[in-house]
């Protein structure tokens, strides 16, 4: 009950999902930013002349500390780029503002997995704190008591599953939304001429590595709920 070797090896393997990618983040961002693009235009020129081209008017951007802090906030219609970001011209900030800008045309367009996943946020905040609190004292308060199946302490754990399990869905729901914004931006900028063809490519590299990040936190997050649901309906049975 409160030493598993199977849950050690799913968070090792956890962290290898984790620190991997995030290493090829900021490896091929590294690689990428210290190459200028041709036209020398800055990540907030990018951003600016893509939202003019697809009309969208009622967004800013602005710069925010940091490194690869760059987020859109729709609530406050509000592109933020980092640093070395807003003021760069190298292809790695051309990629990771127009990545940005996808997210802001996404939200003009009213894209439904965009609407989905702002919708689970108070769930997420809600599971991401309360859920692993309910699910472990649900089955430990089972083991002491020696519940038998479909008792309050049953109740307390399904609950605990059902929370995280919102936090697994918010996952899901944004590998399309940060697949989109990318392709969008790739889209964008080779349309718009603010790079060249080979230069477009490399933009590719860095926005496909930073998609990996997202697509292995969801990955860790979904393995590790179906180790829950093992431990509550399959394993704690036997």
């Amino acid at each position: 009950m409160f030493y598993d070797p199977i849950y050690m090896m799913l968070a090792i393997v956890g962290m290898a999902l984790v620190f991997i990618p995030q290493m090829l983040v900021k490896s091929t961002y590294s690689k990428y930013s210290e190459v200028k693009s041709s036209t020398g235009m800055t990540g907030v020129q990018v951003a600016e002349a893509i939202l003019r081209d697809n009309g969208i008017y009622d967004v800013r951007v602005e710069p925010v500390q940091g490194e690869l802090t760059d987020h859109y906030d729709p609530s406050d219609k509000v592109i933020r780029l980092s640093e070395s970001v807003y003021g760069a011209n190298s292809i790695a900030a051309q990629g990771v503002a127009a990545h940005e800008v996808g997210h802001a045309i996404q939200d003009n367009k009213g894209y439904l997995p965009m609407k989905m996943r702002a919708g689970f946020i108070p769930l997420v905040n809600l599971g991401q704190t309360l859920g692993p609190l309910l699910l472990m004292g649900g089955l430990m308060l089972r083991f002491f008591m020696h519940s038998t199946f479909g008792g309050l302490t049953d109740l307390i754990a399904l609950a605990g599953i059902a929370l995280y399990g919102s936090v697994v869905v918010f996952h899901l729901v944004t590998l399309p939304v940060e697949l989109n914004a990318s392709f969008r931006a790739v889209k964008a900028l080779a349309n718009g001429g603010y790079l060249v063809e080979g230069e477009v490519g490399d933009a590719k590299k860095v926005l496909s590595a930073a998609a990996m990040t997202y697509v292995a936190t969801a990955l860790y997050a979904l393995l590790e709920l179906l180790y829950w649901i093992w431990v509550f309906f399959g394993r704690s049975r036997d």
